[in-house]
């Protein structure tokens, strides 16, 4: 019976020893795990700036898109706009009942005024309280308050718009202090796949931000569905709404890099802006409330290559035959134009200017604008089986 109990107890004591044991070995296991770094990220360790700032955030850091927000975000503005509307339109005399027995004669007679209100968005660009937008946005404007992110309010004056860029410049009235400027970077370095982060104030919300990339560069405005501006836009999916209109296109560092403008009415994720550096060449001429120089020859023009020709010399409808070569094909002179007064016509293809081989259109539009106002270019041109050699003098596109 003695034994018994002696070795209850013994058998009592290991099996303590044994838990204790465990216990002990399970403690350290569990301090030495959290003790023990975690591999390092690839990304993290890398060197490189822009990767750091992709990492995961950790706790008291901010990502890129914060950092570049608080260096230029300060700088973006509101911009409300008032003009009066001046119709002939009478909605009491389009009744059908007045109609039917006073005709127009009171409609045609009696002009109609309204307000039309207006939003879009720009940045500040000197601290005189110069600011950058699109002239969409204060085109035809009487009244132009700029609202601040900090909440200040002031009234501005539209120095200079020009509607073929669609560019505007327009500066703070008096003499404020305090006024933050953006960064403005260099839209000749932007590549594609480069972060885009667009600011500005959709449908009234102040201080919106949205993050993509640049989808494609020089994009053409008569591709983007707008052929009456002259503009190579930058392309992004960051997402542009209205009300976007004038605000920045903005790089990872924070610096301007695009004047947001266009979307793309039937698709979703495609933007467009107006690249800086067009906005830099034009922002003092702006200013001084001076006419943008716009050379231009008066042609519609499509790429042709002998393919596309040939098919449509097989067209049974066709009413021209083209020349099966590579170039610019005509398709439309504008009458009262320097073509027109040149001897272009309609189905010549254009196949040097001042010596230079062309084979896009986009080649002879930025050949004519370099050139300069009443600048003569030598355009050689193939008109069935013949080549000719017409000299076309440029001349001021005229705003519609």
């Amino acid at each position: 019976m003695r034994f018994s109990k002696v070795m209850t107890r013994i058998s009592t004591h290991i099996l303590a020893l044994i838990v204790g044991v465990a216990l002990t070995f399970g403690t350290l296991r569990v301090a030495a795990s959290q003790a023990e770094p975690a591999p390092a990220s690839p990304i993290v360790a890398n060197s490189n700036p822009t990767l750091l700032a992709q990492a995961s955030p950790t706790p008291g850091r901010s990502s890129f898109v914060t950092q570049a927000i608080a260096r230029t975000g300060p700088a973006v503005v509101r911009i409300d706009t008032a003009r009066t509307v001046t119709t002939n339109f009478s909605p009491f005399f389009e009744d059908p009942f007045f109609r039917e027995f006073f005709g127009d004669r009171f409609s045609q007679q009696m002009p109609q005024e309204r307000r039309e209100q207006g939003q879009g968005s720009g940045f500040i660009i000197d601290s005189s309280g110069i600011i950058l937008t699109n002239a969409h946005v204060v085109s035809g404007a009487d009244e132009v308050t700029i609202t601040l992110q900090d909440g200040r309010e002031f009234e501005a004056t539209v120095r200079g718009t020009d509607p073929v860029t669609d560019l505007a410049v327009v500066k703070i009235n008096g003499s404020p202090s305090n006024l933050p400027v953006a960064a403005l970077g260099d839209s000749g370095r932007v590549q594609v796949g480069d972060w885009a982060i667009a600011v500005g104030s959709p449908g009234g919300l102040n201080n919106t931000v949205t993050l993509g990339i640049i989808s494609t560069l020089d994009r053409p405005s008569f591709q983007v569905g707008i052929p009456d501006k002259r503009v190579n836009f930058l392309q992004t999916d960051a997402a542009i709404n209205p009300g976007n209109s004038g605000g920045p296109l903005l790089n990872d560092l924070g610096e301007v890099i695009g004047i947001n403008t266009a979307i793309r009415a039937n698709a979703t994720g495609i933007g467009f802006a107006i690249p800086i550096n067009k906005a830099k060449e034009l922002k003092d001429i702006l200013a001084a409330g001076r006419e943008v120089p716009h050379p231009f020859v008066g042609i519609e023009m499509r790429d042709i290559t002998p393919d596309i020709a040939k098919r449509f010399n097989q067209d049974p409808n066709s009413t021209i035959i083209l020349p099966e070569v590579n170039g610019v094909f005509v398709a439309r002179v504008l009458p009262n134009t320097p073509a027109e007064r040149a001897g272009l016509r309609r189905g010549d293809v254009i196949l040097e200017v001042d010596g230079q081989r062309v084979t896009r259109g986009l080649e002879i539009q930025n050949k004519v604008e370099n050139s300069g106002v009443g600048k003569a270019l030598k355009f050689k041109v193939q008109r069935g089986n013949q080549t000719l050699n017409l000299n076309v003098t440029t001349a001021q596109l005229q705003n519609s």
